[in-house]
């Protein structure tokens, strides 16, 4: 496997060791993403900074023409392989130039249906999420899957992801539930999704049948109940059928997706429900991790992410060349640069244009990352090896398996 570490600094490389191969880097340079495309291009100019590295040539996908014009810019120059665009649809547009020319690409946007046989998504996809959560969840004997998620882009690309993943473990199809926007509608489709009728007649009928039969009160004989009795009892108070714990909802783990205020609908409308964390197992987007300090009340819930550990090294280099902390897309950058001047170094297999051919891209072991190990797929998407956390009772998270050290299978 090939270690993509790069020493710290700043400029394009120098010198090309393979004519022709320059590699077209699109990103926004003025606008209004300037400030995170210029963070993205420092990390890239890190990756390539010794004296045999290609050279950047350098687009900026916000000027006049967008993505389109800086794509073409790269075909004309000559470039053997393109970094970016930042968006999905940047990354578009710029696809529709560089397949006609024969130009693979590297992008940095997560949204699947970009991926082609010669555009990989570098961002962490919902599908690699979802495929690394699913398979812990049954390595923990749960076999019944549902989701209950926004219908929203996120949440039909988590959704596609689970009904994939269930597929591929051979589980039957996952109950998926897009659900509606207002509290009332959350916590009703909530209901509907969890059988929570069916669960609370199950409990009534449950608590009816083992209630005792109540004894006639003291000096009633039984044989004249209409005799007075020596000394009257009151008659039991019973307890509200809804007060007992409801059996446990047609699943043992959930997908979720929700974030913001949403989720806090969503999380009453479980606690109405009686949807448990502790009976099921919830599983929700890498998002989670931002906020993680406020989901107490989804404590035991899971979410898949990079191994904040492994970009420590990483983060020193940034921060001691640009005295900042990089953002986590600055990542995609650096590990994009550095995958490319890896396999600059090889030469290009006989009959190769150059040395970015789709074997080299998509070999079976991968790469070496800022976060972790990834590699490619043949119909552009990205593997990676991502770890699991698990929200605290009192908030916050923690990992409880870490990246298992090589890629995942499958098709993402």
């Amino acid at each position: 496997m090939s270690t993509l570490a790069a020493c710290a600094g700043g400029g394009e490389g120098t010198k090309t060791p393979h004519a022709g191969r320059n590699v077209g880097v699109l990103l926004p340079l003025t606008g209004n993403n300037a400030r995170l495309g210029q963070e993205m291009l420092s990390a890239a100019r890190m990756a390539m900074n010794t004296p045999t590295a290609p050279k950047l040539d350098i687009h900026d996908t916000a000027a006049p023409g967008g993505a389109t014009a800086a794509a073409q810019a790269a075909v004309q120059a000559g470039d053997g392989i393109i970094l970016g665009p930042l968006t999905a649809g940047d990354a578009t547009q710029a696809a529709a130039v560089t397949t006609q020319a024969g130009l693979p690409m590297l992008s940095f946007t997560s949204d699947v249906s970009v991926a082609r046989s010669d555009v990989w998504i570098l961002g962490i996809a919902p599908e690699q999420q979802v495929r690394r959560m699913v398979g812990a969840a049954i390595r923990e004997n749960r076999q019944h899957f549902a989701a209950f998620l926004p219908n929203t882009a996120l949440g039909h690309a988590m959704g596609d992801a689970l009904l994939q993943s269930c597929s591929e473990h051979g589980l039957q199809s996952p109950q998926i539930m897009y659900h509606g926007t207002t509290p009332a509608e959350i916590t009703a489709q909530i209901k509907t999704l969890s059988a929570y009728d069916s669960r609370a007649a199950s409990a009534a009928t449950q608590a009816a049948a083992a209630a005792p039969v109540e004894a006639p009160p003291a000096g009633v004989d039984p044989a004249n109940p209409e005799s007075t009795p020596a000394d009257p009892v009151p008659a039991p108070t019973s307890q509200p059928a809804d007060a007992s714990p409801l059996p446990p909802p047609p699943f043992d783990a959930l997908l979720l997706a929700d974030t913001g205020l949403q989720l806090g609908h969503v999380i009453e409308g479980l606690r109405v429900a009686q949807v448990s964390p502790s009976q099921i197992r919830i599983m929700g987007p890498g998002l989670w991790g931002a906020f993680a300090g406020k989901l107490a009340q989804l404590h035991n819930a899971w979410y898949a992410a990079p191994d904040p550990a492994s970009r420590q090294h990483f983060v020193q280099l940034f921060m001691a060349q640009y005295h900042h902390m990089p953002t986590p897309l600055a990542d995609l950058s650096y590990d994009a640069a550095a995958l490319v001047k890896a396999l600059d170094q090889v030469p290009p297999a006989s009959g190769a244009r150059n040395g970015y051919s789709l074997p080299a891209l998509t070999r079976n072991e991968g790469f070496s990352g800022v976060d972790g190990v990834f590699g490619f797929t043949a119909n552009g998407r990205t593997r990676r090896d991502l770890a699991i956390f698990q929200i605290l009772p009192e908030g916050g998270s923690q990992m409880v398996q870490a990246p298992s050290g090589r890629l995942q299978n499958g098709t993402n």
